[in-house]
């Protein structure tokens, strides 16, 4: 098999002591590797030197997707404990109203609990929120009805606040889960749309002072949401990569940002995608001349090496887990030897990887010539 396709040709080497339990002291002050695909050279900069990568006229596109706490601890009405991951934000439009200010709305979640429950058993998380199991779903997913009772002027997201944890990807080891710290950093600046269980990590090292100093560049800022789901913690199990199939996560496009997308792209201008979500968003409405289009829905575009990017000229990302799918998206763009060689050279320079850790500027249209690192 091509090793471009065989799932461990994308493992690689990382200590653990590489992993980033924690985020930087100040988020635009991580290490960023930047790969200029064009001339094979990268350079190891901080995250604020990014800076010096712009052209006016360069559109950066953003997922303004919002973490909610979407892991709640509760315990039956036998008094065994219960874990309730989330797996979306509940569609309140969807609640039904029921009697005594109560409300309902189906929801899919994961359990971990001694006993998993049965459907008809009832989990409780305070006196204003709790859950009926409706069915027992694959992969170890429920379908749960959650009922609750909102105080004025309250929402729903208030009490998932109120009652839940960030839910930190599992290679971030806390004893005790989520700190309230975690609340602030696990979560962009520009985070406006709830619905994500996990952060679009790229868009943590961007700071408010940064993403001022960028649009003073002349940089035109636009924003697009995809709704991260556990799916993006799935192993990839089947060693052909290929025969993966990828989770379907929600997106939206708004007309605003597809329009000036289109326009800036009639005269040249480059396209940076913050993130892997906001890659897989552009990509998924792209036509053969590289316009998008503007779409509410669910996305399922897989990318792996062989796929042609239309749309996006330039990538800000993290390190990716080995043998992960995000691991293949980067290596579509710049290719899985020169990735996992730069991967290679972060690790012995001791750059944090993963959610918390240090960024990746994959470049592939760059600026004029310049004296870089040679790879």
């Amino acid at each position: 098999m091509d090793d471009h396709f065989s799932l461990s040709a994308y493992d690689y080497y990382l200590p653990e002591k590489n992993i980033a339990q924690t985020p930087s002291d100040k988020r635009d002050q991580s290490r960023l590797l930047v790969l200029d695909c064009e001339h094979n050279r990268a350079e190891h900069k901080k995250f604020t030197d990014i800076l010096e990568y712009f052209l006016p006229g360069d559109i950066l596109v953003v997922n303004d997707t919002r973490v909610f706490p979407a892991r709640l601890f509760g315990h039956k009405e036998t008094g065994g404990k219960v874990e309730t991951l989330f797996l979306a934000f509940p569609e309140t439009i969807l609640a039904q109203n029921l009697e005594n200010g109560w409300w309902s709305v189906e929801a899919a979640a994961l359990l971990k609990s001694s006993k998993r429950p049965r459907p008809g058993s009832r989990i409780l998380f305070g006196k204003d929120l709790k859950a009926n199991v409706l069915a027992l779903l694959d992969n170890g997913q429920v379908r749960l009805e959650l009922i609750y009772r909102l105080a004025d002027g309250q929402t729903l997201e208030d009490l998932f606040h109120q009652h839940g944890q960030i839910p930190l990807p599992p290679y971030i080891k806390r004893p005790d889960g989520s700190t309230e710290d975690d609340r602030r950093r696990y979560q962009t600046k520009y985070a406006e749309h709830t619905g994500s269980v996990a952060a679009p990590t790229a868009g943590l090292h961007f700071s408010e002072e940064l993403l001022a100093k960028i649009r003073h560049r002349g940089v035109v800022v636009v924003t697009v949401t995809l709704h991260v789901g556990y799916g993006t913690f799935s192993p990839v199990r089947t060693e052909d990569i290929r025969d993966h199939r990828i989770h379907a996560e929600y997106i939206q496009i708004p007309p605003e940002t597809a329009e000036t997308i289109n326009d800036y792209r009639k005269y040249g201008s480059r396209i940076w995608a913050v993130g892997t979500t906001t890659a897989r968003t552009l990509e998924f409405t792209a036509h053969p001349d590289g316009t998008i289009s503007p779409f509410y829905g669910l996305c399922d575009l897989y990318i792996y090496p062989g796929y042609r990017f239309r749309v996006v000229d330039n990538l800000i990302t993290n390190f990716h887990l080995p043998q992960s799918s995000l691991l293949f998206l980067v290596s579509a763009m710049a290719g899985r030897k020169r990735i996992l060689d730069c991967y290679a050279r972060a690790v012995e320079r001791n750059y944090r990887f993963f959610s918390y850790g240090d960024a990746m500027a994959i470049i592939t249209r760059p600026k004029p010539e310049r004296e870089e690192e040679q790879l």
